[in-house]
């Protein structure tokens, strides 16, 4: 009985890596390269210096497939093309890893928990809004799951659950990192790729976040009440692990105000530069390698230790940075085999006889549906936007909205699809069982979907640029 049992084990699914996917569908875009008849648009230079095709200019050309050896040296072409990207997210990450080892966010933490002692059921929506602005402005993920042995064990104290803790700091960041208005990840990565001015829609990014977050902090709450008032009520009940010891609450210090200090000075400079001076990826870099040399100095860190920090900061990251590279891979593929535009244009003849609104609409669709396979939103942004953009051109999609529509298709299934490491890595470390999780959070991740269709919707029917 104990046999076919263990085999069927063995032969469970596992989602394939995500490097193999993508070399999966290098290949196939290889073999594509011989089917598919090669074609081009014309483009042109627009009043603003993006390039755009120009609808009804779609012709064919003269076939280039790729060679066997072409699909391997399509990895390099496509790193040393995502180069400004890949090192922009390294310095960008390396920097928040200083920010990191300075202990301020850990203090800050801990301040606001003993502060707010007596007033628990308010720690929910603080913490949260603190993550979620972490999500949002500095496109924290990884970053913050350290803060999960923290919180466990605090709410457990307090009265709630695993659940609860772990939902603050994952939940609270997602929230902050999909509905983001200047992840440098994400939002920067996407709008750079498309070719608009870096953070622009920051005013209307603000209002959909600050509803995205407020949905997901009610229904939190809502479940702590619950649980607070009657433990049988908890999804975990009978089934919660003992969560250790409490991890020790750290105080914020004068120098961790000035790390802040900085950090907001940072971000008011990034706001006033990329506004003003139209600062790109290399000045938004140079200003975030500046600050963390800032916050390690004000920490009193060495700069052996600040170096050290940096590479730690990067290391995080490899993952997702080198993602963005073979992603294009795909493109390079794709273009040196000239079927680029003739994968533009069928999607342009499927989408394009659709209402506009519902061409936004599939947007979003096929951006939710690659975000479990591509879980790195840089690496999501590299695939998908060079393809997005010129199709919401032909469309009648304002390039803002499609980059909306790329933020809500990839930050979503974050904190629900298997594939998505971050998630997971955080589950584990609150010992709550995934299949519990989404049973928990599934009408949750229903509303987010619906929310961002009808944030996608909105955008465009106001025309968001």
């Amino acid at each position: 009985m104990d046999k076919p049992e263990k085999l069927k084990e063995k032969r469970k699914f596992k989602v394939p890596h995500v490097f193999v996917i993508l070399f999966s569908v290098i290949i196939i875009a290889s073999i594509a390269t011989y089917i598919v008849p090669a074609g081009q648009y014309d483009t042109v230079v627009d009043e603003n210096n993006r390039t755009i095709v120009v609808d009804g200019t779609y012709h064919t050309v003269d076939a280039n497939p790729t060679s066997f050896l072409g699909i391997f040296q399509s990895i390099h072409k496509g790193m040393l093309n995502s180069a400004g990207i890949i090192f922009y997210i390294f310095i960008v990450g390396g920097s928040f890893g200083i920010l990191h080892a300075t202990g301020a966010i850990s203090g800050a933490v801990g301040t606001i928990s003993r502060k707010m002692s007596g007033k628990e059921y308010w720690l929910i929506p603080i913490l949260m809004t603190f993550f979620a602005l972490s999500g949002a402005m500095l496109g924290l993920a990884e970053e913050t799951i350290p803060y999960i042995t923290i919180l466990v064990p605090l709410m457990a104290l307090i009265g709630y659950d695993s659940m609860v803790g772990a939902a603050i700091v994952l939940l609270g960041t997602s929230a902050g990192f999909t509905a983001a208005f200047m992840n440098p990840f994400t939002v920067g990565v996407a709008q750079g790729i498309a070719e608009i001015p870096i953070f622009s829609g920051l005013g209307f990014r603000i209002v959909l976040w600050v509803i995205f977050l407020s949905v997901s902090i009610w229904y939190v709450m809502r479940y702590a009440k619950k649980v607070k008032a009657d433990p049988t009520k908890s999804v975990l009940y009978g089934t919660e692990q003992e969560s250790g010891d409490t991890a020790t609450l750290e105080e914020m210090t004068t120098r961790h105000k000035i790390i802040f200090l900085i950090l907001l000075a940072t971000l008011v400079g990034l706001a006033v530069g990329v506004i003003k001076f139209e600062w790109y990826l290399t000045e938004i870099a140079g200003l975030f390698l500046l600050m963390g040399i800032a916050m390690g100095i004000v920490a009193k860190m060495s700069f052996d230790s600040i170096a050290e920090s940096f590479i730690e900061g990067c290391r995080v990251l490899v993952m997702g940075a080198l993602v963005v590279g073979v992603a294009n891979a795909i493109l390079v593929v794709l273009q040196d085999g000239g079927i680029m535009d003739t994968v533009l244009y069928g999607f342009s003849s499927v989408i394009g006889n659709l209402p506009s609104v519902l061409a936004a609409f599939g947007m979003y669709v096929v951006q939710c549906a690659l975000n479990f396979i591509v879980p790195s939103g840089s690496g999501q942004a590299a695939l998908t936007m060079p393809i997005m953009a010129p199709l919401s051109d032909l469309v009648g999609v304002t390039r803002q909205t499609a980059v909306l529509a790329f933020q809500f298709g990839d930050g979503i299934s974050n904190i629900f699809s298997p594939t998505s490491g971050y998630f997971m890595a955080g589950l584990a470390l609150a010992r709550v069982p995934w299949s519990k999780w989404v049973k928990w959070i599934f009408p949750l991740i229903l509303i987010h979907y619906t929310l961002g269709a009808i944030f996608v919707t909105i955008a465009h029917l106001i025309h968001f640029s």
